[in-house]
Order: C-alpha cells, then sequence, then structure tokens
C-alpha cells in the first residue's frame, strides 16, 4: 500500500492544516482534493527538472529532515523492522517499547547531557 492511500483517510480527521509531504505526493489531483475537502495544504519538495521549479521553505526542509532522521534511526539503531512477535500485543509491546527508548534517549541528551536531542550514538559516561 503507497503512503498516499493514507490521505484519504487522514482528510476526514484533520482540516485547516498544513502537511509536509515527499516528492511521492506531487499529485495535483490529490492535493486539490485535499484542499478542496477539508482545506488541508499539502507542501512537497518540487523535483529538480519541474517547470518554476522553486525551493521548498526553509521551516519544511529542517522539519523533514528531521522526521527523516528519526525514522532512520529507528530503523538503522532499534532495529524496528525486525520484529519477531508472536502475537499482535506482542509486537505492540515491542515497538512501544523501542519508541519508548529512543524518546528517553532524547530526554536524557536534552536535559541532562545539554546535547542535541537526535544524537544517539553517543555513549553516556
Amino acid at each position: 500500500i503507497h503512503d498516499i492511500h493514507f490521505l484519504q483517510d487522514i482528510k476526514h480527521q484533520m482540516n485547516n492544516c498544513t502537511l509536509i509531504g515527499d516528492r511521492g505526493y506531487l499529485s495535483t489531483q490529490v492535493q486539490t482534493d485535499l484542499f478542496n475537502y477539508a482545506n488541508i495544504k499539502l507542501d512537497t519538495p518540487m523535483r529538480n527538472n519541474q517547470k518554476n521549479y522553486q525551493k521548498q521553505k526553509y521551516i519544511f526542509r529542517k522539519s523533514r529532515k528531521r522526521i527523516e532522521t528519526l525514522f532512520s534511526q529507528l530503523c538503522d539503531q532499534f532495529k524496528i523492522r525486525n520484529n519477531y512477535a508472536k502475537s499482535f500485543n506482542g509486537f505492540k509491546t515491542r515497538v512501544l517499547s523501542k519508541i519508548t527508548a529512543l524518546t528517553f534517549i532524547q530526554f536524557v541528551n536534552v536535559f541532562v547531557f545539554s546535547r542535541k536531542m537526535n544524537r544517539l550514538k553517543i555513549e553516556l559516561i
């Protein structure tokens, strides 16, 4: 299932907001549908070879980078894709424990060691 199908569900739950998407959401039809139905503006970066190319706003690029970094850390360091649970409750518990561990490390980095939040590979000592 492509992520773009998720937007059909989200338009019933949100309105009057801006969503940040990647280049997979460039469809003008989808963007127009979201805006007409729920006043949702879908902001996606343009491809370099598109007509009237404009760079995405800095604040959106910065937010997207942080989100992509977080997903990458969950996949690489916390092995969130490797889940050998036998039941759905086991699956939920494992995913929740990995997200909780990530959140705890971020908290310790910011409030105990005064480091950047997403620097996860630094030893605690």
